[in-house]
């Protein structure tokens, strides 16, 4: 037994203090006033706020294929440090999981090098070619999350589907990544003011918004849950928030960088290059709009490490992607939370409950019968940051020396911590 003395949300941005007693990896009693017992082991948190375990459904551990940009021995720790207890790991990698027998290979690898716990999504289509589809039974029985072609938008409608119908036998769901290739046109950041006037070729928000509109009518007819991945863009909240309204069984998540950057905030600098692209104020209003109202469930990073090598190439020449497991609570907290656009509770709901509800995961939960895979955060404790502290391989991000609020100090997964004093514990 072990009982736990912090702080946890009320309600807003209100706070009340609270006990919490564990058993056998498991949140036991949750009080306000509960009595220690005798050897009891107590965690004395008081004045730091108890959170489940944050959950990210998008990340990137490039491993197989990719290990000099990331592994899943480092990711799974940056994972840590960020507060998160549950990571889904997108297919983008090489071989790409489209098979039973590779999805085992990569969970006995998470078995064996993961500090938290590491599921993982298949691919859609085989190879990620949007030619042939996987065989999404077989799959499934590995234990497969849901389906994506993550980094690529499945081009065919009629292959989406196929897809979408027979997924919906199996009770699964897709994610996708929306891209109409047809509308590249070269284009590698927002087609919007700064592309013009710096002379780069622009990615125009139809090439995400004309895929989704598609996905969102192929999810109605099929009855297939379906979710889109990193949204960026004004017209597919509206999209969403319509059909939502309309009751199909569609969801999107959102990241960091999206809800605080735009078009406004580039340099010729490639950690400022990601796709989907930074966009406008009015998109990314929209897009802080549609998280507090609930229209976009979910807060995902889509980490996404590289090498120095990949992003010293500028705008144009540099990979797509920045990381992110480190940094998300910390500058959300600081930058919507304490600034008024976005209730605590609404933060930790998007970090937490509402990710695992979308992939159909148990976690993310602080009530009695949940795994005890808490975070413990110091809401008043000020902190820069610096990419060389990151336990990620990649070091690519827009957000070097941004002076932020709120430390991840300590991350229990299954009641036994992994992070204490904001430090790995192996």
């Amino acid at each position: 037994m072990k009982i736990i003395h912090a702080v946890r949300i009320r309600e807003g941005n209100e706070t009340e203090p609270c006990e919490i007693r564990i058993h056998e990896g498991r949140i036991f009693e949750i009080g306000e006033k509960l009595s220690e017992k005798k050897g009891e082991e107590v965690y004395d948190a008081r004045g730091m706020l108890v959170t489940p375990g944050f959950v990210d459904i998008h990340v990137h551990l490039r491993e197989p294929g990719g290990e000099k940009k990331e592994t899943i021995r480092t990711g799974s720790r940056a994972a840590a440090l960020g507060g998160y207890t549950t990571i889904v790991a997108m297919p983008n990698t090489d071989p790409v999981p489209d098979t039973p027998e590779k999805l085992k290979a990569f969970h006995r690898k998470a078995e064996t090098d993961s500090l938290i716990r590491v599921k993982s999504y298949g691919a859609i289509t085989e190879g990620e070619k949007g030619m042939e589809l996987v065989d999404f039974t077989a799959m499934d029985k590995e234990g497969v999350i849901g389906f994506s072609d993550d980094g690529k938008g499945v081009q065919s409608a009629g292959l989406m589907y196929q897809a979408m119908r027979s997924i919906k036998e199996l009770d699964g769901i897709i994610t996708a990544h929306c891209e109409e290739d047809s509308m590249l046109f070269g284009g590698y950041i927002h087609q919007g003011d700064y592309a013009i006037e710096h002379e780069h070729r622009g990615i125009h928000s139809l090439t995400e918004d004309l895929q989704i509109l598609r996905d969102l009518a192929l999810s109605e007819a099929t009855g297939c849950r379906y979710h889109i991945c990193h949204m960026s863009t004004s017209g597919g909240v509206r999209a969403l928030e319509r059909a939502q309204r309309d009751g199909a069984p569609v969801t999107g998540e959102v990241t960091p960088h999206h809800l605080l950057l735009t078009e406004n905030h580039l340099r010729e600098d490639g950690n400022f290059k990601m796709n989907p692209p930074l966009r406008s104020e009015r998109d990314r209003e929209a897009l802080v709009r549609g998280l507090r109202e609930g229209v976009i469930g979910a807060i995902a990073t889509d980490h996404a490490p590289h090498t120095r090598e990949d992003k010293e190439k500028g705008l144009e020449g540099s990979a797509f992607g920045i990381v992110g497991l480190e940094t998300s609570f910390a500058l959300l907290y600081t930058h919507l939370v304490e600034k008024g656009h976005l209730t605590l509770e609404r933060l930790v709901e998007a970090m937490t409950e509402g990710p695992s509800e979308i992939i159909g995961l148990p976690y993310g939960r602080l009530e009695e019968g949940a795994s005890a895979d808490l975070t413990f955060i110091d809401l008043e404790r000020d902190w820069v940051i610096r990419s060389e502290t990151f336990a990620s391989k990649g070091k690519n991000t827009p957000f070097e020396n941004w002076e932020v609020r709120g430390k991840v100090e300590t991350v229990m997964l299954e009641g036994i911590p992994i992070v204490e004093g904001g430090k790995i514990i192996e």
